[in-house]
């Protein structure tokens, strides 16, 4: 797409912004003389509805207005308040499965297409859709599994919403360019880097082969975890635009009423599911970034069944341990400790000073441990740790923003379950554990273990480096005495490329001995 196509868009954009009343709505205390009379124009062309609606409300609608790939846009932006601001990152959590449905015979052409089988030979019935998101539906059906009629749940990607995020990704990139050009002080953000991070994200998520290995992933990493589950997966009836799932007869997280009524403990509800989250996180470094309450059901026997695997995150080991070290400082009131543990991790540059981070951190964690512990809020916390990234120089993490942003999500889902959750009593059985496991004896032995097979895989390839190196030895000797040698196809390409620049050189030549002679007959 070409450049005037993305400035087009930005000023739709802009447009649909302003009707719906997103700009009026947007704080203006700090803002210069210029802005603010913009920002009071806006108003005047707002949608007389959209000024008596809340701010996340009036984006929300904006947003739909856009499309599809802008819904998708706004909910990556969610797990984003680095880069648009606690406040908004909030007001877009409300995107959640708020897309109108497309025609049912669309979504069968889809599968067929990408399965290559007629839907009828795939499955004994085929519903019309239930659910809808920015990217796909979810369709019931029927199959035939050993003689056994089945329920499944089938979802199917929107057909033709990949050609329309690419163009609408056009738009993303001219804002974030042009943001880094205009406001030095937000390339810490690194702006462009979130939209290909938006850009990778998505097309992960749009080939649905992709995001059913996420779900049989994380099912094999739980299968014993209490209380916890996925849906397994269909495989025969999955691909790249469709995948085929096992059916949850089961009650949302958000109908809490609905959980009482089924006599479900939501108490327990609550601790098990931060507790399934901080297992995933710090135990297999592979966790579900998308777990609103749109996203998990109760079933029958009291399991949380986490669905919509599209957006998922990974830790490695160095990422994890920093992590259970940073909640662990704060919990033991150790702020040097968690000081330190930025500076190790390269998360705050080594020219500031580690006692003055400490000293901001300590302003971050006393106010949280002089109060009650059922009123401590590990969202809180975090949020207020982010505060001090702009004044220490802290570049973007785009994995431990994801990591806090979903964090953030499940503890207010928790606490939707119950009011007085503790965020700290439930966690403590999981990190405390991991902790001893991991920052005490065992993780020496650990370290042992992997230095051992480390060195094995060494000794293993060592005749092959050793025989590399003495033919590289042996090469770099031969140059010495005899000079570069290049191989056949090498000199043939010099040859060729010498060979144009001496027929440019001498049409050059006999262009200027031309004019020279031209000149000289006229003066002449």
């Amino acid at each position: 797409m070409s450049t005037p196509g993305a400035y087009a868009r930005l000023i739709r954009i802009g447009w649909v912004l302003v009707r719906e009343g997103v700009i009026s709505a947007l704080p203006s205390e700090n803002l210069p003389m210029l802005p603010r009379a913009a920002q009071s124009l806006a108003g005047l062309f707002a949608r007389r509805r959209a000024i008596d609606e809340d701010r996340s409300d009036r984006l929300a609608r904006a947003i739909e207005r856009l499309g599809p790939s802008y819904v998708k846009i706004g909910q990556f932006l969610a797990t984003r308040p680095d880069v648009v601001g606690a406040e908004f990152a909030e007001d877009l959590s409300f995107l959640q499965d708020r897309m109108a449905t497309f025609p049912v015979e669309a979504a069968r052409a889809t599968i067929e297409g990408s399965l290559g089988r007629p839907v009828s030979d795939l499955y004994v019935q085929f519903g019309d859709p239930i659910a809808a998101a920015s990217i796909a539906q979810v369709h019931p059906a029927v199959v035939l599994k050993d003689g056994i009629e089945r329920q499944v749940a089938v979802k199917v990607i929107r057909p033709g919403v990949r050609q329309r995020f690419a163009h609408d990704l056009e738009a993303m990139f001219l804002v974030s360019r042009l943001q880094e050009r205009f406001l030095p002080h937000t390339r810490r953000l690194r702006p462009v880097e979130v939209t290909k991070t938006l850009e990778q994200t998505t097309k992960i998520e749009m080939d649905l082969r992709l995001e059913a290995a996420a779900l049989s992933e994380l099912g094999e990493n739980a299968a014993d975890d209490p209380g916890f589950r996925v849906p397994t997966v269909d495989w025969e009836r999955t691909g790249r635009d469709v995948v085929t799932m096992e059916w949850i007869d089961g009650i949302k997280m958000s109908d809490v009423e609905g959980l009482r009524r089924a006599g479900h403990d939501l108490n327990a509800l609550a601790d098990t599911l931060i507790q399934s989250f901080l297992r995933h996180t710090l135990r297999d470094g592979f966790f579900h970034a998308d777990m609103h309450q749109g996203n998990l059901f109760v079933d029958p026997k009291g399991m949380i069944v986490a669905v919509d695997f599209g957006i998922v995150g990974r830790l490695g080991k160095k990422e994890r341990r920093f992590l259970a070290e940073i909640l662990y400082g704060f919990i033991t009131r150790d702020y040097r400790r968690v000081a330190d543990v930025h500076f190790e991790a390269g998360y705050v540059p080594a020219h500031h000073d580690v006692a003055s981070f400490a000293q901001a951190i300590r302003a971050i964690g006393e106010p949280i441990h002089g109060q009650p512990a059922e009123t401590i809020s590990m969202a809180k916390l975090l949020t207020l740790l982010f505060e001090v990234t702009q004044l220490f120089e802290m570049e973007t993490r785009p994995e431990l923003v994801m990591l806090q942003k979903t964090m953030v999500v499940v503890e207010g889902v928790a606490r939707t379950l119950n009011p007085r959750f503790n965020m700290w009593k439930a966690s403590e059985p999981v990190v405390g554990g991991w902790i001893r496991d991991n920052l005490g004896p065992k993780r020496i032995v650990g370290d042992v273990k992997e230095a051992f097979h480390a060195a094995v895989r060494l000794a293993e390839a060592a005749p092959e480096i050793a025989a590399k190196t003495e033919k590289f030895s042996r090469e770099i000797t031969a140059m010495a005495e005899n000079g570069l040698r290049f191989d056949a196809e090498t000199a043939e390409a010099i040859g060729r490329s010498e060979a144009r620049h001496n027929r440019s050189g001498r049409v050059a030549l006999w262009v200027i001995a031309l004019a020279l002679a031209v000149i000289a007959w006229k003066l002449f």
